[in-house]
């Protein structure tokens, strides 16, 4: 007989006793039932072979992991082994002598996730994380390592991280010595560590920030916290003490940037050591409590083979991209919020080629570029007397004095983006920026907006035609309900036709055809000819679906293109 204990993501656990082999899916047929969309109807089953707990993979597009890593088969399955079927983390061990069979199937079936694209309304609430066992105890804990390390009138600045957490281990462990309230079977090491984390770290947001597979955290409140994995929105069984210390890794945050956060500044954007940008907002602004969000920095820089491998773009759509950015041709990466549109700005601006001077220019420093001659510039927020802001408009008009070749603008999302169009109008052929549209046209609706909050009287029709004779190539991004992000156009400026900016089609992405080329070549092709760029027409074949060498799929019907 095998122990099986199931923790949801909501931090639900369910213990059941059943016998090998068990079969684990949302099948009916199953003997251990979990009914979510993210689970196979045949998703993996535990065997018995030699005295052995095998676990094996049934071939499912989610798969099995097995302590993070995705596995086929796994043995033997040790009771330390923390297996995630969909929704479901699972801790398989030899049943004790004379336990009898638990629940079985349908008592095993577990509620839908609570998950962003998938809304089910008839899902139960999520439990509250309060509940959870440690939780009463880190209070206690981390009340009496505040009592005893008097973090307020330390002098924290003159300390470094490894001085501040080496004292306070000190002064924790001892307090958890002399502690005759813990339970026996408490996990004494764990509860350490998380009351460090929280009193001189990020407290459980530091192994979510650990975790290669997260993307984004989530702090709604104290007790709240979401996580982005693969696209999908998940809740996370971790949570703060209380709303102090959510202030308090805020401030941890802040605080060696220069920046603040109280009620008369109520919003913050800032970044972690590693380059994650943060974003932090508090009472009263926010109702339900301080709120922080979080979108990490992956620990390797991605390159445009990770972007071909993920299924992001075409090869050829890659090709046509990095020679539009040796080739000095201005770029707009446009798209919706977490659609990738700094990851590929990324990727895009390590093909400028080296000896250029290139200048960045940030709200909040993101971009790492591979790049030798490199100026990296972030705007400044107001200090408590309203003064010293220095915004991302200034930065663009001093750029232009410190003899860039490229001007690179994280985003443009207000009057920034006149002097960024007038940069690429003035000499600064093959700059890049990024903002937020939903399509190719609205990117140009967009820039005609911003354009006009500068304030300047300027009729329609000149803001247009500044648009159109400054941008090149608008490329538009997009995240798929599956989670995916790929490039779902790039379009060409082509100029002005009675009135209205006129825009040619080059590359799209199709839900039934995949990546395919318009069938049309840019108005530059001649040019790039000319110059001997290496240019393939071939790219822009509209005789059907290119796959990722950038040929055109056999047997794919003309007419859909």
């Amino acid at each position: 007989m095998l122990e099986i204990e199931m923790t949801y993501e909501d931090a639900a656990t369910r213990k059941i006793t059943v016998a090998a082999p068990i079969l684990i899916g949302r099948g009916t047929q199953c003997g251990l039932r979990i009914a979510n969309w993210r689970v196979g109807r045949q998703h993996a089953r535990l065997l018995h072979e030699a005295s052995m707990i095998v676990l094996e993979d049934l071939g499912t597009l989610g798969g099995t992991l097995v302590n993070g890593q995705r596995v086929v088969r796994h043995s033997p399955v040790m009771p330390e082994d923390e297996i995630l079927i969909g929704p479901c983390r699972l801790r398989v061990a030899w049943a004790q002598p004379g336990e009898g069979a638990g629940e079985l199937a349908n008592a095993a079936t577990l509620p839908q996730p609570v998950t962003a694209q998938v809304p089910d309304a008839a899902a139960p609430a999520p439990l509250v994380v309060a509940a959870l066992p440690s939780l009463q105890q880190r209070r206690r804990l981390h009340a009496a390592l505040l009592g005893a390390l008097d973090l307020r009138r330390r002098d924290v600045a003159g300390m470094s991280d490894a001085m501040l957490r080496a004292e306070a281990e000190r002064l924790l462990t001892q307090i958890v010595a002399d502690d005759g309230d813990l339970p026996p079977g408490a996990d004494r090491v764990a509860l350490c560590r998380e009351v460090l984390d929280e009193a001189v770290g990020l407290g459980p947001l530091e192994p979510l920030l650990a975790a290669p597979g997260v993307t984004e955290i989530m702090v709604n409140r104290y007790d709240e916290i979401y996580i982005e994995r693969e696209g999908r929105l998940w809740r996370h069984a971790g949570a703060f003490t209380s709303e102090q210390s959510v202030r308090w890794v805020i401030e941890r945050i802040v605080t060696p940037l220069g920046r603040r956060i109280d009620e008369s500044s109520p919003m913050v954007d800032a970044r972690l050591p590693d380059g994650s940008r943060v974003h932090a907002i508090i009472p009263p602004v926010a109702l339900k409590g301080a709120s922080l969000t979080i979108r990490k920095f992956p620990q390797r820089r991605p390159g445009m083979p990770d972007l071909l491998a993920a299924g992001s773009l075409s090869e050829a759509m890659a090709r046509f991209l990095a020679l539009c950015v040796r080739m000095r041709k201005n770029l707009v990466v446009s798209g919706g919020t977490g659609s990738g549109k700094t990851t590929l700005l990324n990727i895009l601006s390590n093909e400028i080629p080296d000896g250029e001077r290139v200048v960045t220019i940030e709200d909040a420093a993101e971009l790492r570029l591979n790049h030798e001659h490199l100026v990296a510039l972030e705007a400044r927020p107001a200090n408590q007397e309203g003064r010293g802001r220095i915004d991302i408009r200034e930065l663009v008009r001093n750029a232009l004095r410190m003899r860039p070749d490229r001007i690179v603008v994280g985003e443009c999302r207000g009057a920034e983006a006149f002097d960024m169009l007038t940069a690429m109008n003035t000499g600064h052929e093959g700059s890049l920026t990024t903002l937020h549209a939903n399509s190719t046209r609205d990117a140009l609706a967009r820039l005609e907006s911003m354009i006009l909050m500068a304030g300047m009287d300027l009729p329609l029709a000149v803001v247009r035609e500044h648009i159109a004779a400054s941008i090149d190539i608008i490329v538009q991004q997009a995240r798929l309900a599956d989670g995916r992000r790929v490039v779902t156009s790039v379009a060409e400026v082509t100029g002005m036709e009675s009135g209205r900016i006129q825009l040619q089609e080059l590359f799209r992405h199709e839900r039934w055809g995949g990546f395919i080329g318009c069938g049309a070549v840019p108005s530059f092709a001649q040019e790039w000819r000319d110059a001997a760029a290496g240019l393939d027409p071939a790219w822009f074949c509209g005789a059907g679906e290119m796959d990722n060498s950038g040929n055109a799929a056999p047997g794919y019907p003309a007419g859909l293109a």
